[in-house]
């Protein structure tokens, strides 16, 4: 089993979108986090598909920061 990092947003029409950071373009919408984590599940699924990835490079994540400009 294989752990992945995800980032949730809310979008001006309070849509929340997620993004898989370790799987570039990966990423889907919903409208509650219940939906949302399992259109996440189903996006990883069909992009390992798709790609016909067996092994990812490992990265660890470390943080999210805020910047102010």
């Amino acid at each position: 089993m294989r752990e992945f990092t995800v980032v949730i947003e809310k979008d001006e029409d309070d849509w929340l979108i997620s993004s898989v950071l370790e799987l570039p373009g990966c990423h889907t919408q919903g409208k509650t986090l219940d939906e949302l984590m399992e259109r996440t599940r189903e996006a990883i699924e069909a992009y390992l598909e798709a790609s016909g990835e067996t092994q990812l490079e490992e990265s660890e994540f470390i943080g999210i920061q805020k910047v102010k400009i």
